[in-house]
């Protein structure tokens, strides 16, 4: 019997983390090669310009000038590539359940507290509630049909307020935008986050221990199926 490895896995390299993102966003966008190359071109474009505008004119100048045109091409075109990739996710993740746990567990930062799992859940039709505690208050946010989150937003909510009289509640759903309350998934964390400082770090930590206090255990409830966080989610080079 072959003994077994123990040493630990190797992580993927800048360069395959590059290439993987561009896979990736490549799928969502046929056009990406295209928009890459015309930023490199551009920026190295920009620099030979430079080069040549700058007296004295020296070939070696130019050369110099072209060489840092196209480093902050591709400078240029990474950071593209990023913003690409997100959005590629989001448009990969709309309407699949479970969506809203991963984009508050991963998008929010620090200010805020979110988990992927959500408080409330209909087992036979997957709408979902979701909650996030932060500077703005309580963030209620369902998933699903919004006329049978109903209830659950409801309890939720009455539950928030019972234990945290005085602290604002948001009331949100996943959608887009067609009814009130309503935000696409591509903008669920910027709402958020965008919203005015109610509570500081203080009653904001003992506002999420009353609440963990009276909250039901949701450990034996499923995740909706439908959305593979790790696969979902857009990889990002270090």
């Amino acid at each position: 019997m072959a003994a077994r490895s123990s040493a630990p896995e190797k992580s993927p390299g800048f360069f395959s983390q590059i290439r993987t993102l561009y896979t990736f966003t490549q799928k969502e966008f046929r056009w990406l090669p295209y928009l890459l190359g015309g930023i490199l071109l551009v920026g190295a474009a920009i620099g030979v310009g430079i080069g040549l505008l700058i007296p004295p004119v020296a070939i070696w100048s130019v050369i110099l000038w072209g060489i840092t045109g196209l480093m902050l091409g591709i400078l240029a075109s990474m950071m593209t590539m990023t913003r690409l990739s997100t959005r590629a996710m989001y448009k990969k993740i709309d309407g699949m359940p479970g969506a809203t746990g991963h984009v508050l567990s991963t998008s929010l930062g620090r200010a805020w507290q979110a988990s992927e799992m959500p408080v409330g859940i209909n087992p036979k039709t997957q709408e979902a509630v979701y909650r996030a505690v932060g500077k703005g208050g309580v963030v209620i946010v369902g998933e699903g049909a919004r006329g049978r989150l109903t209830r659950l937003v409801n309890d939720e909510r009455a539950k928030v307020q019972r234990v945290a009289a005085g602290v604002p509640v948001t009331v949100l759903y996943v959608g887009h935008g067609d009814g009130e309350g309503e935000v696409p998934i591509a903008k669920l964390a910027s709402t958020i986050k965008a919203l005015p400082k109610k509570i500081d770090r203080t009653t904001q930590a003992a506002v999420i221990k009353r609440i963990e206090s009276v909250s039901q255990s949701l450990t034996s409830l499923p995740i909706p199926k439908g959305i593979d966080p790790t696969k979902a989610r857009a990889p990002r080079p270090r």
